[in-house]
């Protein structure tokens, strides 16, 4: 008792209080990364080698997943680019032409994409000043869409072994929905399925492939898909077109996995690199449940995973504000006006506090998620509830 403090609430860490980092032998952690377009897994294990299979078994200590906001970008951005457009469609003279600011440097990526990069990097190097990490593992690929359309490519490794077939059934995976395009079943195993069968010229693209259970797939043989769905044309429509549509996060994923590479990589730090198909691999041997995080804890060599049985913390992106002052009906006029500084009292809305009132008809210990006011009196949005009035002298982040 007494040897400790609590340093940090989200995520929790404590320090150690009777003792310095030089007088302290420590264990390498690795901080493992499972990049996705809406969410990223994170993982932070305690690795210890094998004897038996010379690999190493992975202790987690710490499960988190970071919720991205790179759709409420691009539709900011959006929104922008429409109003925009509208000003310059008023001819006003007094506007500076834009024709000379097009040029992109090297390396760009649209700022909704830039945002998976910084954030995942920004919350790698928060980690690694609470954890003594000493390496870092990243999921590289995917969806690797160059080996999909070309099995035969050389130079990749997944596409041999016990690997092989791994990245595209994750691909159709994730494209259909993980349920048969022909029945919607969901509660039996999926196969890759020819929308033109092989026997009548079909190749192996995935622009030719769908999932189906196996009667329908089966039942549909080689024939065409138009005779198969003779009965539901709109369903064979829906088919070829969603076949030919591009994976939307598939594509957000391998535009941004060589910049976070390199992003970690300047963290100079040992880098781990794992593909997808090896991800699943592994988390399918151990039997384990599909989630991000897990996916994380499962990236790259590892022979076993233990104590992964833990709570996962959720980290949502929620930008920086609004420079807008007011808000507005739905007609466009203002109804109200906002503070003109975002922070009060050292507080600013989206803060997790922790207000421990002593007296009073709201007595007692909220933690949650703070709405300021200027006057000083904060809302706490909690488990059980919204508790309002609460002073900023009872709250601290």
């Amino acid at each position: 008792r007494g040897r400790a403090r609590v340093h940090r609430l989200m995520p929790f860490a404590i320090r150690l209080t009777d003792r310095r980092l030089v007088q302290s032998a420590l264990q390498p952690l690795r901080l493992k990364l499972d990049p996705g377009s809406k969410e990223t897994g994170v993982a932070i294990v305690r690795e210890a080698t094998s004897e038996a299979a010379g690999e190493p078994d992975a202790f987690v200590l710490s499960l988190a997943e970071i919720i991205h906001r790179g759709r409420q970008i691009s539709e900011a951005l959006t929104s922008r680019r429409s109003m925009r457009r509208a000003r310059r469609g008023r001819k006003t003279r007094y506007r500076a032409a834009r024709f000379n600011n097009r040029r992109k440097p090297t390396g760009w990526l649209a700022p909704s994409l830039r945002h998976r990069v910084d954030t995942t990097a920004a919350w790698v190097r928060r980690f690694i000043k609470l954890a003594p990490i000493t390496a870092l593992s990243m999921e590289l690929v995917r969806f690797d869409m160059q080996a999909m359309e070309n099995p035969e490519i050389s130079g990749v490794e997944y596409q041999q072994g016990t690997l092989q077939g791994y990245e595209v059934k994750e691909y159709l995976l994730a494209k259909f929905g993980r349920s048969c395009s022909y029945c919607d079943a969901t509660d039996r195993p999926l196969e890759a399925e020819h929308i033109v069968a092989k026997a009548n010229g079909g190749s192996d693209r995935v622009s030719n492939l769908t999932l189906a259970c196996r009667p329908c797939n089966q039942k549909k043989g080689k024939l065409a898909l138009e005779a198969f769905l003779r009965r539901d044309p709109a369903r064979a429509k829906h088919i070829l077109a969603r076949a030919k549509a591009p994976l939307r996060d598939a594509a957000a994923v391998n535009a941004t996995r060589l910049a976070l590479l390199d992003a970690l990589r300047s963290f100079r730090l040992s880098v781990e690199t794992g593909s997808g198909g090896q991800t699943k691999y592994n988390r399918r041997r151990l039997e384990m449940p599909k989630s991000h995080a897990l996916d994380a804890a499962c990236v790259g060599n590892v022979h076993a995973v233990s104590d992964w049985q833990r709570p996962v913390l959720r980290i949502k992106c929620a930008g920086r504000g609004s420079y807008q002052r007011t808000r507005l009906t739905a007609h466009g006029f203002p109804r109200g006006y906002l503070m003109r500084d975002k922070r009060a009292f050292g507080f600013q809305t989206g803060d997790m506090v922790k207000a421990v009132v002593p007296s009073g008809k709201k007595a007692g210990t909220h933690v949650g998620r703070v709405a300021i006011r200027a006057t000083g009196s904060f809302n706490i949005q909690t488990a059980a509830g919204v508790v309002q009035g609460i002073s900023y002298k009872h709250c601290r982040v």
